[in-house]
């Protein structure tokens, strides 16, 4: 980005605004001996140095379209991504476009919020939803905010499943810090044997929220609406934090009996980039929507009957309640957001469905193949979506790196997470992985395991 100083005039004016009539008097006030650092620099380039420069470091870098074959996941996935959705956010109405604090003179903004709004709602099987968060574990923070508040702290137990992504368990424990608040769940069980009705063991007459995983960590998948129907019993909520591109084949969370639906955005038409940006969503049932952080928009008519956009429900934000707000999470990632409607309302229900079914066949046919391997095997039988743990017998970073020598970007080591499944990986597989990318993946694991 070129930059553009400003002109002597220009200065003149800003310095004259804050009373002061040089730059020498404006920065008086800090220590002559710090004014001019030296600092280890090196020598000055031009800009087609600099160019040349940057060119060569970005050319160092390894990516999942041309350069590798991924089948790492654990959050982050490798989908498909039509070109419109890059088109459509790269127009300038949108791409400058910010949180709509003055909503008379942002439509645009506020229409695109609102047809995001409900198409999370449509995928989850919930009321409402709001403008979104800054990621996945962001909003499950939130949703242990919701339920703090709908209790008004009387309640200061949560429940938390030991499937749910590790990540965003440390980003709660990290967010209820402070909090008079009790997190039990996921360091109680073995991982080995754990099974999601085990935390009703857990569940009290303290108890605000519990929170399971849809598919977990591990890719399974469970009905937990019997779970649910036991956490009520105990007056208790409970959040699933769902995979969305998993809820165009099965069962909705809103379905089971959910009363928060969280999850990160990023599977809906948003690059892995580097590990973010992303976009968290947030459903809720409607009977909570006063409880609930962000922003809401909504639809009506204006004084001639044209259909209009609002802000609803703002008396609850920060701009107004400040201290007594439900949450200081304001800001919608909405750039990102819209990244996500345009994907949905691009490939629509039979698409998204035509896209979780590749998911779902290509990774089992993986898991059948890797099983084959001597060795090797999956750690668990219960039914998976499109990730799936597989047991290596060597440690996963000695496995890896073997793969990227042959360009394939291997699984998660869960032993990072969970001790008790070291030298296991986690593999995740969607539309993006070829049976050619599959049989590789089979091929070269295969001769690790007769090294």
């Amino acid at each position: 980005m070129t930059y553009i100083p400003i002109s002597p005039k220009e200065r003149d004016a800003m310095l004259a605004t804050i009373g002061v009539q040089s730059l020498d008097e404006l920065f008086e006030d800090v220590p002559a001996k710090h004014r001019f650092p030296k600092l280890d620099l090196p020598p000055a380039l031009t800009e087609m140095e600099a160019l040349d420069e940057l060119s060569g470091l970005a050319q160092a870098n390894e990516n999942v379209r041309s350069d590798l074959i991924s089948f790492l996941g654990a959050g982050m996935y490798n989908h498909y991504i039509p070109s419109v959705v890059d088109h459509i956010l790269r127009r300038g109405e949108f791409y400058t476009a910010y949180t709509p604090y003055q909503p008379e003179i942002s439509q645009g903004t506020l229409q695109a919020i609102f047809e995001y709004q409900s198409l999370m709602c449509a995928l989850t099987g919930m009321d409402v939803s709001n403008a979104s968060h800054y990621d996945g574990a962001t909003a499950t923070a939130e949703a242990v905010n919701l339920a703090n508040a709908q209790f008004r702290g009387k309640r200061k137990k949560v429940v938390i499943s030991p499937t749910v992504h590790p990540q965003y368990r440390a980003v709660i424990r990290t967010y209820t810090q402070g909090m008079d608040m009790q997190l039990a769940g996921d360091d109680q069980f073995p991982i080995t044997d754990y099974q999601p009705s085990d935390l009703l063991s857990l569940v009290d007459d303290n108890t605000c929220l519990v929170i399971v995983q849809y598919p977990d960590f591990f890719g399974r998948i469970y009905d937990y609406t019997k779970l649910i129907e036991g956490i009520h019993a105990k007056g208790a909520l409970a959040c699933i934090v769902a995979n969305p591109t998993a809820l165009a084949l099965f069962k909705t969370p809103g379905s089971m009996g959910a009363d928060i639906v969280v999850g990160d955005g990023q599977p809906l038409g948003i690059p892995m980039w580097y590990g973010g940006p992303s976009v968290g969503f947030f459903t809720t049932r409607k009977q909570f929507v006063h409880k609930m952080a962000g922003r809401l928009v909504g639809e009506t008519v204006d004084s001639k009957g044209q259909r209009a956009y609002v802000l609803t429900l703002t008396a609850r934000e920060q701009h107004i309640k400040r201290e007594r707000a439900t949450s200081n999470i304001c800001t919608n990632q909405g750039l990102i957001a819209l990244g996500t409607a345009v994907y949905l309302s691009l490939l629509g229900k039979k698409g998204l469905r035509q896209v979780a079914e590749l998911c779902y066949q290509k990774a089992h046919y993986a898991a059948a193949q890797l099983s084959k391997i001597e060795g090797m095997g999956l750690c668990f039988s219960e039914p998976f979506f499109h990730e799936f743990a597989l047991c290596v017998n060597r440690p996963v970073e000695e496995v890896n790196a073997h793969l990227l020598e042959h360009g394939i970007l291997g699984g998660y080591d869960l032993g990072q997470d969970y001790p008790a499944l070291k030298d296991h990986m986690l593999i995740a597989v969607t539309e993006m992985n070829t049976k050619e990318d599959i049989d590789t993946l089979v091929e070269v694991l295969s001769e690790v395991s007769h090294d």
